[in-house]
């Protein structure tokens, strides 16, 4: 792949981006979208943003990452809901995993 067949890759996908992100607000006040559509919507973006984490969670590219990095994650999660500070569920997470991996957990 040469220099200018990436760089027209990247303007064409930079230029699609933007009319994607100009194309909603502006159709947002053309169509009528139902209570139930827009729930299903918001429903739909929760479900593929879990789905995004916990692929990369418990996948490190096409193999299992292992039970370390899961459970950093499973401990950061029980964190969050327990409301603490972003930095100490950072910090938890990244102390479990590595803490994992010290001992010998992959």
């Amino acid at each position: 792949m040469t220099t200018a067949q990436l760089m027209t890759g990247v303007a064409v996908l930079a230029v699609g981006t933007y009319l994607i992100r100009v194309t909603g607000p502006a159709l947002r006040s053309r169509y009528e979208v139902s209570p139930g559509a827009a729930e299903l919507m918001d429903r739909a973006a929760i479900v593929l943003l879990v789905g995004v984490a916990l692929t990369g969670a418990v996948f490190a590219g096409q193999e299992i990452a292992g039970w370390a990095r899961p459970a950093g994650v499973a401990v950061g999660i029980v964190a969050a809901v327990w409301r603490a500070p972003l930095i100490v569920v950072i910090v938890l997470a990244a102390g479990v995993t590595a803490g994992l991996r010290a001992c010998g957990v992959a």
